[in-house]
């Protein structure tokens, strides 16, 4: 079984810069992906960043440039540095790994991130 831990999250202003953490523990297998969603008070959820055990990368078009996503696979670390935070970023942050191995996703408990104008 795994378990996500998630920090980082908080309140910044616009134009400010956070950066959330997710540590995994547990029975984590070498092949996976890891990566962070967000969802918006009444909007669907929607795909932050993503990141494979072998560094390829994925982002919303909307956030690339802004978010860097990366990983540290001796800590089973994931990092999302966010910059230039703007209001509508407000969103709660979750964390996941999927499992190559077992084709399971684990979800963080998720991080509240406002962005104050």
């Amino acid at each position: 079984q795994v378990q996500l831990a998630e920090s980082g999250g908080g309140l910044v202003q616009a134009g400010g810069s956070l950066r959330l953490s997710c540590a995994a523990s547990g029975s984590i297998f070498s092949i996976n992906a890891m990566g962070w969603y967000r969802q918006a008070p009444g909007k669907q959820r929607e795909l932050v960043a993503s990141i494979t055990s072998g560094g390829t990368t994925n982002y919303a078009d909307s956030l690339k440039g802004r978010f860097t996503i990366s990983r540290d696979n001796a800590k089973n670390t994931v990092y999302l540095q966010m910059n230039s935070l703007k209001p509508e970023d407000t969103a709660v942050y979750s964390c996941y790994l999927y499992s190559g191995h077992t084709r399971r996703y684990t979800w963080g408990q998720g991080t509240q991130v406002t962005v104050s104008s």
